[in-house]
Order: structure tokens, then sequence, then C-alpha cells
């Protein structure tokens, strides 16, 4: 049986590896939307960031390629960000 890695997001389609994690990195989990499963890369956002969530791109939802997957974090859990919904 395969191990089960989730996949990175990444907004660079030519960038590192989708399942590859960095020790030194830190991560939350998408839930729901078109990016659900997927782990975020949050080593580099700012506190107010952290907390404000952000617009990914994604080209899973219903605007196309090009569209964002608007995300904030979970009330009820650290490690994870919620979806709030699809805008252009």
């Amino acid at each position: 049986m395969t191990e089960h890695r989730p996949r990175i997001y990444v907004s660079d389609h030519d960038g590192p590896d989708p399942h590859t994690t960095h020790p030194a990195h830190e991560y939350i989990e998408l839930c729901g939307g078109p990016l659900d499963g997927q782990l975020l890369d949050i080593t580099r956002l700012t506190a107010e960031e952290r907390t404000t969530g952000a617009l990914l791109i994604t080209s899973h939802g219903p605007h196309g390629p090009g569209g964002r997957a608007d995300y904030e974090p979970s009330t009820g859990e650290a490690g994870r960000w919620n979806w709030l919904g699809d805008v252009p």
C-alpha cells in the first residue's frame, strides 16, 4: 500500500515537487472548496496575514483559470484554514 502524501499548494505549476514538505517550513491544511486537503506553506506570511487568510489562485473553481479561492483561519482548529467561497 502506498503512503498518501497531501499535495502542497503552489500557484506556480513549474515549482518544486507538489508532495514534498520541508522540515523548516510551517504548513496549514486547506479545508473545503477547490483546494480541499492541500497544504499551504505559511512560513513567510506575516502575523497579520496568518490571521486574515488568503485569496489563492486556482483553476478548479467556478471562475476557471485565474480565479481565486478565499480561505481564512479556522476559529476552532489551529493548523486549518476554511474555504469561504470563490472570487474572479
